[in-house]
């Protein structure tokens, strides 16, 4: 994303997408979308003072500073860029703690943090849910009704579906249309939430705190079905944003223009051993949530499998999507 620095909320200049390659390294990624950025910024006489990549976990971190040699950026912490830009919106409160729930294509992450030190109480990654394994189910259903399509176009029919209550896929070969809803999609997805409200709930516990409410982020959250059933099985006030991809990116900027270099990492808050038993949980519940991860994990596998024996000639090569977390800073 290029963008102002003092207005990272507004719509930005120029964005962009540049899918992960497998034989690639998310480096390689990374620098093509500056390199896109700055292309841009050239094109448009725009002065680039700062460029801002946001990671993940450590390796990535380290992969991306290495590939970037003497290039001048700042490598910011995922979870940090994101608190930075909420509380840069108002939506963050002031004391108490918030779950950051960040769901994209390749994965969940969930962050327990503190919300006044931006401190990480815990931290945890499933890719058992995302919006690749969503994308499959989503082929499946399409391919009952004898409508085959390929990646890119399951997952453009997933987003239209944040917006639309109704569209209609069309087989490009046959000629096949099948009708989709909102609540084909929900239905799709119902297991995967649940296993998700599972982790946040595991998560909580970990630490030991309840948090005050759940930041749902990634484009997969842009489904109002899917923020609804979130409410209703974690009972915590919601937090959206009304582009929650690109939260991480306008956090960047921000921090990017406060520290043009270096590296800004979130520390981990140091929680008491000591803590009040919790309450036992019954083993119906126990066996329940396993049958749920289990059938889960196994279904998005099948259908994957499925995906690579009924692949049609038109499909493209796989390519794993990411969430850009690129961000060319402050621009003047």
């Amino acid at each position: 994303m290029l963008t102002h620095s003092d207005q990272p909320h507004l719509p930005p200049i120029d964005r962009c997408e540049v899918p992960y390659r497998v034989a690639g390294g998310i480096e390689e990624s990374v620098l093509e979308a500056i390199r896109q950025m700055c292309g841009s910024a050239e094109r448009r006489a725009e002065l680039i003072t700062a460029t801002a990549v946001t990671c993940r976990c450590t390796e990535h971190a380290e992969a991306v500073r290495a590939a970037a040699g003497r290039t001048r950026l700042t490598i910011v912490d995922e979870p940090l860029a994101q608190l930075r830009y909420l509380r840069f919106t108002g939506q963050l409160p002031d004391d108490g703690s918030v779950v950051l729930y960040d769901l994209g294509s390749s994965g969940l992450t969930v962050t327990h943090a503190d919300s006044r030190t931006d401190a990480i109480l815990a931290n945890r990654r499933s890719t058992v849910l995302s919006g690749d394994g969503y994308d499959a189910l989503l082929r499946w259903r399409l391919a009952r009704s004898g409508v085959l399509t390929d990646k890119p176009t399951s997952r453009r029919h997933r987003e239209e579906l944040s917006s639309a209550r109704v569209i209609t896929a069309t087989d490009a070969d046959s000629g096949g249309r099948a009708v989709l809803t909102r609540s084909d999609l929900t239905e799709l997805c119902a297991a995967g939430i649940h296993h998700s409200a599972s982790f946040v709930r595991q998560l909580v516990a970990e630490s030991g705190i309840r948090p005050g409410a759940v930041v749902l982020l990634g484009g997969c959250t842009r489904s109002p079905n899917i923020r609804q059933a979130l409410g209703e099985l974690l009972q915590l006030p919601i937090i959206y944003d009304p582009e929650p991809e690109y939260v991480s990116a306008r956090g960047a900027v921000l921090l990017a223009a406060e520290r043009p270099t270096g590296d800004i990492r979130m520390a981990m808050a140091r929680i008491p051993t000591e803590r009040p038993a919790a309450a036992p949980v019954g083993r119906r519940k126990i066996v329940a949530a396993v049958a749920v991860t289990a059938a889960l994990g196994a279904t998005i596998a099948g259908l994957l499998a499925v995906d690579r024996d009924s692949a049609q000639p038109h499909d493209r090569p796989p390519a794993t999507q990411i969430q850009i977390a690129t961000t060319p800073g402050a621009v003047r």
